[in-house]
Order: structure tokens, then C-alpha cells, then sequence
């Protein structure tokens, strides 16, 4: 199957506004190490972390759309029905197992790896409130 223009461009623009995030992210824990050095570190930890964890919410979005994309070819609603809810676990597995290993393996950051995971979502909601019309 190939990959339509309109799942390409909307990843790219997920990608390009997740990753800008995560930059942001990883701003705002450097500022808040800086005043509070003790609580909040700001090491490789954080940005392994954060690059992972966006990668995986980018990742996921772009299965949804190919997902998306796949269903619409579909004639047969159960079976439409069915590989979106296979889809939607099996990402949701994935983004489950990320957040696990975040959290448990050492070289992670947990908060800096969970978080990107909320970046497509938002930005979503973010551009339909400003096309709102």
C-alpha cells in the first residue's frame, strides 16, 4: 500500500511541531534545574528521553493515519470496525511499553519521556480551535 500525500504532510507537520515542543520541553527543565538544581536534573537522561518519546508519539501518529487510510478502502464495516480497534490497541500497547521503560530503565527521564507522548494530541486540538470558524 502506498502511503497518501495528505498522511505524509499532516506527520510531517505532527513531526515538525513535536519535535519544536520537545525543544521547548527540554528548555523548560534546563531553566528548572537552574533554580532548583537538587530537584530537577537536566542531563543526557532527559534528552534521551524526550527524543524517544517523540519519536514514539510521532510514530504512532503516522500508524493511525496509514491505518486511517487502509480502513477507508474497506467495504465491509465490522471489518473497518475491527482493524481500527486492532490498530488503536496495538498503539496503545506501544505507547504503554515506551511509558514502562521510561519509567524503569535508568537512562531514561520518566517525566521527559512521557510527556511528548501528549504533543500530537495537543497540537491537534490547538490548530482546530484556530481554524475554528
Amino acid at each position: 500500500m502506498r502511503v497518501q500525500e495528505t498522511v505524509k504532510k499532516e506527520t510531517l507537520h505532527i513531526a515538525v511541531c513535536s519535535v519544536t515542543m520537545t525543544v521547548l520541553m527540554w528548555i523548560a527543565f534546563f531553566l528548572l534545574h537552574i533554580f532548583l538544581p537538587k530537584k530537577i536534573s537536566f542531563d543526557y537522561r532527559v534528552i534521551l528521553a524526550g527524543v524517544l518519546g517523540c519519536v514514539i508519539a510521532v510514530m504512532n501518529f503516522f500508524l493511525m493515519g496509514v491505518t486511517v487510510q487502509g480502513v477507508l478502502s474497506v467495504e465491509n464495516q465490522e471489518e473497518a470496525y475491527r482493524r481500527m480497534r486492532l490498530s488503536y490497541r496495538n498503539r496503545t500497547l506501544l505507547q504503554l511499553l515506551w511509558i514502562i521503560l521510561a519509567v524503569v530503565a535508568p537512562c531514561f527521564q520518566a517525566v521527559a519521556g512521557i510527556v511528548p507522548l501528549l504533543f500530537p494530541g495537543g497540537i491537534l486540538r490547538i490548530r482546530g480551535i484556530l481554524e475554528w470558524k
